[in-house]
């Protein structure tokens, strides 16, 4: 009962923080409620008995990613971009709309999920004997290296990008 409560309240809390993500125009703020939301994610991993995935969330994600983010954005003078921000019903109306089919595909996905069960290749007693770490680290380094290394080169193409447009004002 306790941990059904736990998750329902860390689930709210983050589905806030999500949106407030989204909704602030202020930079720095939106950011803090990014690291909110990594953190209760990682509680929900705890409630999910992966303590070695909320560790690396809090760890990775909101320690250097957002430190990172922080960095870049206190880097940029945001001052200038303000002024040209226009915004005019055209592009209001659009990202509504894509909001809205973002949330149909990923409501079909779940429900695809849900319809099907779980049956993945690492069934929760081959975890438990396994282990979360080297489950993890099997799958990082075999069917999901690719994404992972273009995520790198991602993270490290806007950190460039940031310092090339800093410059160009300093």
């Amino acid at each position: 009962m306790f941990e059904t409560f736990l998750f329902v309240l860390l689930a709210v809390v983050t589905t806030i923080a999500a949106i407030l993500v989204i909704v602030q125009r202020n930079p720095v703020a939106s950011v803090i409620y990014l690291i909110i939301t990594l953190f209760c994610l990682a509680g929900i991993y705890l409630l999910l008995s992966a303590p070695f995935i909320a560790v690396i969330q809090v760890l990775v994600y909101a320690g250097a990613i957002m430190v990172l983010f922080l960095f870049v954005i206190m880097l940029l003078n945001l001052e200038k971009e303000k002024k040209l921000i226009y915004r005019n019903r055209l592009q209001k109306v659009l990202g509504v709309f894509l909001g809205v089919v973002l949330l149909a595909q990923i409501g079909m996905i779940f429900s695809s999920v849900l319809l099907e069960g779980s049956k993945g290749k690492f069934p929760a007693e081959k975890v438990a004997a396994l282990g979360n770490t080297e489950v993890i680290a099997r799958l990082l380094f075999t069917d999901f290296l690719l994404p992972f290394e273009i995520i790198s080169v991602l993270l490290l193409v806007a950190i460039v990008g940031a310092i090339v447009l800093a410059k160009k004002q300093i």
